[in-house]
């Protein structure tokens, strides 16, 4: 099917059924995205406040065949935001549609728009005495719809599960400009097909995601946190399992980090205090909360003392407070500021079954020596299997030296996870960059379903062309 672009007298007629203000010229934050690998060609956005605005452009899109990009905090990784081929589109963004709807504190349910931010829904859960869960570090611009639309991560996935899994209902209008009425708080609802499921994880390819009845859970009575040095990343996983076993559900994060984080930490962000007087081969964040009447701190030097008679840890630190809980998460969280400023050549954010990773991190080092010398920081997840496996030049080089070598380090990656049943996106999404992945990697049965389902649902192609499966024609 072939599109057309967002043109004059389409944006024309666009703005006679509108109210004022609705169609702007394009910022240039609607057409970047966070790594500068790709600029968007839209020249306009769409800024509604109410679904029945949102349902009137997708449906004058339509009837036009005009492309849109659905648009949340701009913080995705994956190029699902910015459209570089084919014919112009329109960017939608939801960035005014910020209301809490309602809150049922004794159904542990929220209800957003779609264009509230992460931070925002996240207090308003702790008004209530409630913890809306999903946490990561664009939480204080990602937006709902954004997170849903990618199925979000982050650090808390281990106890509460993705994004998917703290979402009950959605509003959401089809490429149609039909509104789905899915906006329920049922914890069971086995009426046909999952329509929710379909759409949380699209990358706004089949729908523009609208409101969200989110799910929320009591606040742990108390917390604890604590950096413990690991021989390596076997005994990390050992670690864990002694951990579950001790404290359940009670954990809510298990993060990895490999010396070089510490390094490029030093390096570029030399201002950060270390935790340790010498950086760590291997270290584990641990974050645990507890119902009252269990004291966390307890919990984990138990859980210390077990492990360093296994041998399984050498060293570590249990926060004494909150502001060096927060310290120790500072090492975590700027890890990825310091990669952005040493420049990665490829960045995977890749999955694999646990007991996979302890040879997975060191064969991949061996492979991609084939291909030049290189650093690798690996860190990530590995509660939930979830590594952020990156690759920079050595001290000397930059990454345009290596541009050329950028896919070769990227498919050596992809095969082993392949090789070792991992996936290639964790938690990021297909968005652009990784639709020839997709291809590559994705069983054909499944692959053949999505394109089925996109045309089914989605005809004429307006939504989010080129994100996810290849656009046609």
């Amino acid at each position: 099917m072939t599109l057309n672009a967002a043109d004059d007298a389409f944006l024309a007629r666009l703005t006679e059924a509108l109210p004022a203000d609705t169609l702007r010229p394009a910022e240039p934050r609607y057409t970047e995205e966070p790594r500068g690998r790709w600029r968007g060609t839209a020249r306009h956005v769409a800024l509604p406040r109410t679904t029945e605005e949102v349902a009137t452009i997708v449906r004058q899109a339509n009837a036009a065949q005009v492309p849109l990009v659905p648009y949340g905090g701009g913080t995705g990784l994956v190029g699902g935001q910015v459209s570089q081929e084919g014919a112009e589109p329109l960017i939608l963004s939801l960035e005014r549609m910020t209301r809490i709807r309602a809150s049922y504190p004794e159904e542990n349910v929220l209800v957003a728009e779609a264009g509230a931010i992460l931070a925002d829904v996240q207090a308003a859960a702790r008004a209530e005495d409630r913890l809306f869960p999903l946490s990561l570090a664009s939480e204080g611009s990602a937006r709902i719809g954004g997170l849903l639309g990618t199925n979000a991560g982050g650090v808390n996935v281990l106890r509460y599960g993705n994004a998917r899994d703290l979402c009950l209902g959605l509003e959401a209008v089809l490429p149609s400009g039909e509104v789905w009425h899915g906006l329920r708080r049922l914890r069971k609802d086995n009426t046909g097909y999952d329509l929710k499921n379909l759409l949380i994880g699209a990358e706004g390819t089949l729908g523009v995601i609208t409101a969200a009845a989110l799910k929320l859970s009591p606040l742990p009575a108390a917390t604890g946190t604590a950096l413990l040095t690991v021989r390596d990343p076997k005994a990390a996983l050992a670690l864990l399992s002694r951990a579950r076993a001790r404290l359940g559900e009670g954990i809510s994060a298990f993060e990895l980090m490999s010396g070089m984080g510490y390094a490029f930490l030093a390096e570029a962000i030399p201002e950060l205090r270390q935790p340790f007087d010498s950086a760590p081969g291997w270290s584990v964040l641990i974050e645990i909360g507890l119902p009252e009447g269990l004291d966390p701190a307890e919990a984990l030097e138990a859980l210390f003392a077990e492990a360093l008679e296994a041998g399984l840890v050498q060293d570590g630190l249990i926060a004494q407070s909150e502001a060096q809980a927060r310290d120790f998460w500072q090492i975590r969280e700027r890890i990825p500021e310091a990669n952005r400023a040493i420049g990665a050549i490829s960045s995977h954010d890749i999955s694999l079954p646990l007991s996979a990773i302890p040879s997975f991190i060191p064969e991949g080092i061996a492979r991609l020596k084939a291909l030049g010398d290189f650093r690798v920081n690996c860190f990530g997840h590995v509660g939930d299997g979830n590594l952020h496996y990156n690759v920079f030049p050595v001290p000397g080089q930059s990454r345009a030296d290596h541009e050329d070598k950028r896919d070769a380090i990227k498919r050596c990656v992809h095969d082993l996870v392949h090789e070792m049943d991992g996936s290639v996106s964790a938690e990021h999404g297909i968005g652009r960059l990784k639709v020839g992945d997709l291809e590559r990697y994705q069983d054909p049965a499944k692959l053949g379903a999505m394109r089925a389902i996109k045309a089914a649902l989605d005809p004429n192609g307006i939504m989010n062309p080129g994100a996810v499966l290849r656009a046609s024609g």
